[in-house]
């Protein structure tokens, strides 16, 4: 019968089964022996997280304002520019044999959509660090 051919297989899946299964017991058996002998030794002010030299009192999470992800965001913005001005810097002068003009006004008219979204944001304050 052709289910005879598939016995080996079976027999592997089992086996991987069985090996994975067993690593992950076999750690945790041993992380909890290892972690009892831990700390039967160790003093508890050693469990506590260290912080930079801040003592961890309070919620580990402060909440941020939304203008720190406005700036983020418009750093990213402006960041992106230098990605698409340097390789066109770089083949600039090839490419002025072919249609300077062209070249130059695509360029410009990057730049400008870029400088409407700075006067944007200069217009909106979102440049502005005291608010």
């Amino acid at each position: 019968m052709q289910l005879e051919e598939y016995v080996a297989v079976a027999l592997l899946g089992l086996v991987a089964i069985g090996f994975a299964a067993g690593t992950l017991i076999l750690s945790v058996i041993i992380g909890r022996w290892a972690n009892k002998k831990i700390q039967a030794r160790t003093r508890p002010i050693k469990d506590i997280p260290y912080e930079c030299g801040m003592l961890p009192i309070g919620d580990g999470s402060s909440r941020l304002s939304v203008k720190f992800f406005l700036v983020a965001m418009l750093f990213i913005l402006f960041d992106i520019e230098v990605v698409f001005l340097y390789p066109w810097a770089v083949v600039y002068k090839d490419l002025l044999a072919t249609n300077p003009w062209m070249i130059f006004s695509s360029m410009i008219s990057f730049l400008g959509v870029l400088f409407i979204g700075y006067v944007y944001a200069v217009k909106k304050n979102a440049l502005d660090w005291k608010n």
